[in-house]
């Protein structure tokens, strides 16, 4: 098991209390297994950072604002794929089918395609194939990364480090199509609800280097949304 994979999912999870209080383990866990290169760990510390010591409510908006109130972040894979198509429902059936084979049963809460239960297989697989599974939507998390790049979000860093640990460079002409999509700012109301204007479709392991997983699956284990914040809105393969 790569744990480091662990340590990007609660990255992009909900913050929690709990999430605050391991920051320290989750840094011993990324500097033990190196697999992060340092310099790849110095642009995660100003996440790992203001998720230790700022406002927790402050935290937990940004996140919706930015996550589930802007669908070109979402954190769905599929929604990046294959947006309203029929598709995705097959796709979403052979994901899960996966995670059960791997002896993972997501939370009857999470899509199976939500990138923080998808780190939760990579981590399941030897690490070659872990690379080759996150080189699938490689496009996706490097799409991603430059729309936080241009909100000077630290959580860039997070997508920047899933690139590098994909087995293939993402293709600019896939990077670029998804960055020819419309981009609207989470605050401007209107052009939000223009992105969401599609009908939502729905379809019915020991630790070491110091990162306990079963802190890390309660880390994960957070319900979303944040208090007074609206729930949000869900969205249902990897590679276009």
């Amino acid at each position: 098991m790569t744990r480091t994979f662990k340590v990007l999912s609660a990255l992009l999870s909900y913050p929690t209390v709990e999430l605050q209080q391991a920051v320290p383990e989750l840094r011993e866990c990324l500097a033990g297994e190196g697999i992060v290169t340092g310099q790849q760990r110095r642009t995660l510390h100003p996440l790992l950072d203001e998720l230790a010591h700022n406002d927790l409510y402050d935290l937990q908006e940004r996140y919706v604002l930015l996550f589930d109130h802007t669908r070109s972040l979402s954190l769905h894979l599929f929604e990046h794929v294959h947006g309203e198509s029929r598709d995705r429902g097959q796709a979403m059936i052979d994901l899960k089918a996966q995670y059960e084979k791997a002896g993972l049963v997501p939370n009857a809460d999470e899509l199976p395609d939500f990138l923080p239960l998808f780190l939760e297989y990579v981590a399941t697989l030897p690490p070659a194939e872990a690379r080759e599974t996150l080189a699938q939507p490689a496009h996706i998390f490097a799409a991603l990364a430059e729309r936080l790049r241009k909100r000077r979000s630290p959580y860039e860093a997070v997508f920047r480090a899933l690139v590098a640990l994909s087995a293939a460079k993402p293709k600019d002409d896939e990077v670029s199509a998804l960055l020819a999509e419309r981009d609207p700012d989470a605050n401007d109301m209107a052009a939000r609800d223009a992105a969401w204007e599609d009908e939502e479709v729905r379809f019915g392991p020991a630790a070491g280097d110091g990162c306990k997983d079963g802190l890390i699956a309660r880390i994960r284990g957070g319900l979303r949304p944040a208090p007074d914040m609206p729930a949000p809105r869900r969205s249902m393969g990897l590679s276009s």
